[in-house]
């Protein structure tokens, strides 16, 4: 059988949801012909179970391989770029490899504004704040074209990178720091889970609530009109969005030791290192978190545990050059040939 035809059993078995089946035919097509990019999409679909089933590691290392040969054939399968990079960063908590990932899509498709907010994302949950913040103001220094889907991204990381930029230099939480002070509010909150948004909101709104109702019900019949039923209302209204949004702030605030974990975790992740004693990894708070993650993630992070190398002591934070897409001059140079289409997420 030709490499097309086992291409064309592979994507029939993938329509009837026989992945196995497809990912052999899909296997076979590509032994045959390797520059098959047809073949090699179907077999990174037959390798990723149906959503919303989480991939285990060896499922998403196997996709992630695939990946690498389509967009090495053809650089400017927009949609395999976000395939590997989410597969990177998302299922495998390679967060490093995942910044070196997107800049060499962007190296490729410097006018596309996708691989700039998965950087400054990643940058984010680094706490790499400055960074961050600067991979997003290129996007306007580039007056880049920006979906809907990317602006609510985009608009949400800007709030959170300026509310960082409040906080002291100092104050930001770096995992690799043995004796930050970040370790020592893990260790004093790590006996129980994180508290709720939701929680924060009801214990701080209901109260005012129920003394508003109160003082509104001692109200007069006579003085009650449409004019006072608009007043209450806005009243009420007003003690709503006013703690729905305190609510938020307070989330982050009591909740820090939380996310100072989650940044601990993902960095033993993406550097294969772990820089947490058994007490924090045993804790109540880590078991949180950690039931919280993808499936593959967990398989990865137990495998590092397990070799429990440490973090050596001249190790150095590995970034991409985020300029690499430029020239010489700081300008995008404007290559001849077809423009690629400019990617937006359904």
């Amino acid at each position: 059988m030709s490499a097309e035809s086992h291409y064309l059993n592979a994507l029939e078995a993938l329509d009837g949801g026989d992945r196995d089946l497809a990912k052999t035919e899909a296997k076979k097509a590509t032994s045959l012909d390797p520059e098959h990019l047809e073949a090699w999409s179907v077999y990174v679909e037959a390798c990723l179970p149906p959503a919303p089933t989480p991939p285990t590691m060896a499922q998403a290392a196997q996709a992630l391989s695939a990946v690498k040969k389509i967009v090495a054939a053809d650089p400017s399968r927009m949609d395999m770029w976000v395939r590997g990079g989410r597969l990177m960063a998302d299922d495998l908590g390679m967060l490093h490899d995942a910044l070196h990932w997107w800049q060499s899509c962007r190296d490729v498709a410097p006018d596309e504004v996708t691989p700039v907010v998965e950087i400054a994302s990643i940058l984010a949950d680094m706490g790499e704040y400055d960074l961050a913040q600067a991979r997003l103001q290129s996007i306007l220094d580039d007056n880049m074209d920006v979906g809907m889907t990317q602006f609510r991204k985009i608009n949400s990381l800007l709030q959170l990178v300026r509310s960082a930029a409040t906080q002291q230099p100092q104050d930001i939480f770096k995992p690799y720091e043995r004796h930050h002070d970040g370790w020592i509010a893990i260790r004093n909150k790590m006996v129980k889970p994180p508290m709720s948004q939701n929680f924060i909101f009801l214990i701080t709104a209901l109260p005012i609530l129920f003394i508003l109702i109160i003082l509104l019900q001692g109200m007069s019949p006579e003085s009650f009109n449409i004019v006072t039923l608009c007043f209450n209302t806005l009243a009420i209204l007003i003690v709503i969005l006013v703690c729905a949004r305190n609510a938020k702030r307070w989330f982050q605030i009591i909740n820090r030791p939380a996310f100072n974990l989650l940044r601990a975790m993902n960095f033993e992740a993406a550097t294969g290192y772990t820089v947490m004693d058994e007490e924090i990894r045993t804790s109540v708070l880590y078991m949180y978190i950690m039931q919280r993650k993808p499936l593959s993630w967990q398989e990865r992070m137990l495998k590092i545990i397990d070799k429990g190398s440490p973090l050596p002591n001249n190790w150095r934070m590995r970034l991409p050059d985020f300029e690499s897409h430029v020239d010489a001059e700081g300008r995008i140079p404007i290559e001849e040939g077809p423009l690629l289409e400019a990617y937006e997420e359904e």
